[in-house]
């Protein structure tokens, strides 16, 4: 993948934590901050629970690229699938785009009801309660698993890649960039409060969301005009 995508996807991953993920996933580092981390616990010990959880999550996202960056190459046979895949993710990430900014219910009318069902549920709830270092992890990547619209745009845009280790990069990326605001809110508080700068970071994100898409759809149309480019070459 070239350096300038995933720089992109790094700086939308990132401002959109600070918007969409602190204002999904808050709630949960709130609950296991004051159910599995001890008052007195020292900062170190602390810091190493928020990690461990962070971990989790980027390992599931990593997962769900690769998957994603499978299935997206089976379909990718000829020049003009190629370009219609990158024209049909872009159009998608636009609509993505615009549904972050609230416009339309897009994002919401595709999310799955997976974390309703009991064994997700039980196993949620089993491991909130356990005080040991694996169950921060675990609980990780069951979070990671929650429906998300953030997690559906990278999903979209791993698929859009055509490869399984290109799509589990842009996953990966995704998790990381993610990680400074979910610690931070682990012991900032005041973050899941801040309404009007977590608004402002959505905004951000989701214009940053909806351009990407725009040169997604470049690209695919670049791809079937001009079959001698590789795939590596319009690779997004």
């Amino acid at each position: 993948m070239e350096a300038v995508n995933l720089l992109t996807i790094m700086s939308i991953a990132f401002l959109g934590s600070f918007g969409h993920c602190v204002g999904m996933c808050g709630g949960i580092v709130l609950a296991y901050s004051n159910i599995k981390i001890e008052p007195t616990s020292s900062k170190v010990t602390q810091g190493i629970a928020h990690l461990l959880y962070s971990s989790g999550r980027v390992l599931t996202y990593t997962i769900l690229g690769a998957i994603f960056g499978a299935l997206g190459g089976v379909v990718t046979f000829s020049n003009n699938a190629n370009g219609i895949l990158l024209i049909v993710a872009g159009i998608v990430m636009i609509l993505a785009g615009v549904s972050l900014m609230g416009k339309i219910k897009f994002l919401t009318m595709i999310e799955h009801s997976f974390s309703s069902s009991s064994i997700y549920k039980n196993a949620f709830k089993n491991v909130l309660h356990s005080k040991s270092n694996l169950s921060f992890f675990v609980l990780g990547m069951l979070n990671g698993l929650l429906p998300c619209g953030f997690v559906y745009f990278f999903a979209i845009t791993a698929a859009s890649t055509a490869n399984p280790l290109s799509g589990a990069l842009v996953m990966f990326i995704f998790g990381i960039s993610t990680i400074p605001a979910m610690f931070g809110l682990g012991f900032l508080t005041s973050l899941t409060s801040a309404t009007s700068f977590r608004n402002m970071m959505m905004s951000l994100s989701a214009i940053a969301v909806i351009l990407y898409g725009a040169y997604t759809i470049y690209h695919g149309y670049d791809y079937i005009y001009n079959p001698e480019k590789t795939l590596i070459d319009c690779n997004v």
